[in-house]
Order: C-alpha cells, then structure tokens, then sequence
C-alpha cells in the first residue's frame, strides 16, 4: 500500500459500490471457507529448471485457478448470493480464460494474510486491487496496475472544518480516523500527524458510523470506497480526490495482482492479456461496475511503483 504501516494498506482496501454489509462478507467468507480449503492443496513450487516458473501451464492442465481475496468491496469478495465478484476477480476471470485456465476459485482470507498466503501456497495469486508499494515488491511481483486511486475524506455534510487533506486534518487539530492498516496512516504520519492519536476503525463504514456519530471529525480512505459508502448517508460527504503527499511529493497508488516471485511466465502472460484490455477498452467496461471512474483507469507500471 512508503510510509509507516503503508505494507499493510491496500485499500484499498474498503467499501465501493454499496454492499454487503461487512457482517455478511464474513458470512460468506465462512460459507466458502469449505470451498477454500478443498482446493488448497499444496502444489510445488516452479519446477527446478524452467526458467519463470510453470504454474501457467499447471493451471491450464488443471483448468481452475485459485484467487486469494479479502473479503472487500468492491475489490473481491462473495456477495449476497454466494457469488465471487469484484473488480479483481472479474477482471481475473477474463484474463485467465485468455490464458487458457477455464474457472477461477476463490480462497477467502484476512488482508493481512494475502502475501503469506501466497507465499504458502494456499492460492495462485492474490485478487485482491493490492496497491503496489516498494515493500510489498521485495515479497511478491505484480502484475502492472489495472486502477490508480488517489484520497478522499469523510467528513460532516458541508464539511465544517475545512477539512481537504492531510495537512488541513493537522493544522486544525481535528479528529482522524482510518481503517485499520491502511495506507492513510501513513500518509497523516508524514503529515505531522501523531500515530498514537488515529482513532483505527476496521473499515469504511466504521469510519463514515464514527463521523456521523462525532467520534470522528474525518475518516481517510480511497476516493472510490469514499464516494460509494456516502451515498446513503444524510449526515456525512465526501470530499474531492486529492494525492497524499509522500516525501514531499503528490503521490497516487495503483493496485494489481501479486504472484509468487517465481512465477515471471505467469506474470507475463497475464500483464500482455491486460494491456490488451487497456488498449480495446475492455479494462473500463469489466471495472466501471464497481465505482471505478475513466480518471482511475491507469497507465502506470509496477516498476513504476515498485521503485515508490
């Protein structure tokens, strides 16, 4: 999600096009649970001497490829009728029927838990819109970016204090509130922020409940899950995207998919489907769904973001 804590963010990691609620992701995180397990098998690691790995090919033989999600709308996550959807995954289904692979399956796990996943090889890939950051490259290769996404606060309707980014929540002293592991920690610390003092909420609709009910004078989050989770409310509006400044500069994060560091030939593959995607327009038609806008559509590399 390369600021304090920013390895753990993605949020990318909230709510976009109104969902679920979290209570009934969990739900159907336990209802695939079953699911996720029966296919987590472990397979071997890339086989000594081909070069890039061959899970591409093992995938194709085996016709289904397993996704690692969090959970998280509208990013990946099952919805009221037990179906996976979200951006990633369904961006995940186009590309890896390209490939050759028939069906993907989903294995629900906590955020946090994506890159280990991965690691352990509890599933193929993450799909989860991960932001791709410094950190995060030197444990796992991405996919290029298939969205960019800049902030966005919560605040009370009219916005009463100001409040436009991280350097107005501190000038004012006002109540800050995140998502827990979210990259906007980060980027209020480098602001002048004091850790100690975020309120830490488990997602966005905590943070707009914690506004709405004056816990909160803000909660930061991307400006997609901002905007959606908004929309019902009478009490609370988001404000304009604006980029968080990181080391001085504006800075806009991308998300995309990680694969083992092994599995360049995947990888590869996957990148040239997409930017076929990006290229015919196709890439807008499967993400704008989900709240994505064409601002958010993106021409940025991982080795872009990779390098922070």
């Amino acid at each position: 999600m390369a600021p304090p804590l920013r390895k753990d963010a993605d949020e990318h990691d909230e709510t976009g096009t109104r969902g679920p609620s979290r209570r009934s992701l969990l739900a159907g995180v336990a209802a695939f649970g079953a699911l996720g397990a029966a296919g987590c098998s472990r397979v071997p690691t890339a086989a000594a001497g081909v070069e890039g790995g061959d899970l591409l090919d093992r995938l194709k033989a085996q016709g289904v490829a397993r996704l690692g999600i969090a959970g998280e709308v509208p990013f990946g996550y099952i919805d009221t009728n037990g179906e996976l959807t979200g951006e990633a995954p369904e961006l995940a289904k186009v590309i890896f029927k390209r490939l050759g692979v028939e069906r993907v399956q989903p294995v629900p796990t906590e955020f946090g838990s994506l890159i280990p996943g991965l690691g352990s090889q509890q599933f193929d890939v993450v799909s989860a819109g991960m932001y791709i950051n410094p950190e995060r490259c030197e444990q796992v290769i991405f996919s290029d970016p298939d969205y960019q996404m800049k902030d966005a606060f919560i605040v009370r309707k009219g916005n009463p204090k100001g409040l436009r980014d991280y350097a107005d929540i501190v000038e004012k002293k006002a109540k800050f509130a995140t998502g827990t592991g979210y990259a906007e920690i980060g980027y209020a610390v480098e602001a002048g922020y004091k850790e100690s003092d975020i309120l830490i909420v488990p997602d966005q609709v905590a943070g707009l409940n914690a506004v709405e009910a004056g816990r909160a004078d803000v909660f930061a989050g991307t400006a997609l899950t901002v905007r959606e989770v908004v929309k019902k409310s009478a009490k609370a509006e988001a404000t304009e995207p604006f980029a968080p400044l990181v080391d001085g500069k504006p800075h806009v994060d991308g998300g995309g998919f990680a694969f083992r560091p092994t599995e360049t030939r995947l990888r590869d593959a996957f990148n040239a489907e997409l930017r076929k995607l990006k290229e015919s327009g196709e890439l807008f038609r499967i993400l704008g769904p989900f709240g994505f806008t064409r601002d958010e559509m993106t021409d940025m590399t991982a080795k872009e973001l990779c390098r922070g």
